[in-house]
C-alpha cells in the first residue's frame, strides 16, 4: 500500500512539473515591431532578483532587448518614486505589476 502511495505521489509530482514547464513556454514571443514601439513609449523599472520582473520580460522573449529597462538594484538614483517592481511608466503614469502585451499596446498606443 505504501509503495502505491509513493508511486502515485511521484506521478502527480511529474505531471505538475511538466505542466509548469509547458505553461512557462506557452507564451509566444512578442513581435519585434511591437516590442520596439513599447520600448520607445514606455520605461520598465525592474530589480535584480524580482521574479515578477523576469515574468514580465519573458513575455517579450528575445525582443525584450528592445524595451527601455531600468534595473533599480543597479540604478537606484533613477528609481526614486518607484515603489514596487515591475513598474511601467507610460506617459507620466505608473502601472505597477506584470502587464500583458495587449494591455501595454493599449496604454502606449502601439
Amino acid at each position: 500500500m505504501r509503495k502505491k502511495r509513493l508511486i502515485s505521489l511521484a506521478v502527480i509530482f511529474a505531471v505538475l512539473l511538466l505542466s509548469m514547464v509547458v505553461l512557462n513556454r506557452s507564451h509566444p514571443e512578442t513581435d519585434e515591431d511591437i516590442a520596439k514601439c513599447i520600448g520607445e513609449n514606455a520605461v520598465l523599472y525592474t530589480q535584480f532578483g524580482c521574479h515578477a520582473c523576469n515574468t514580465q520580460e519573458n513575455l517579450f522573449g528575445e525582443n525584450a532587448k528592445h524595451l527601455s529597462i531600468v534595473d533599480c538594484f543597479v540604478d537606484q538614483n533613477e528609481c526614486i518614486g518607484i515603489r514596487a517592481t515591475p513598474t511601467w511608466v507610460i506617459k507620466g503614469q505608473s502601472y505597477i505589476g506584470v502587464k500583458s502585451v495587449e494591455e501595454l499596446r493599449e496604454l502606449t498606443g502601439c
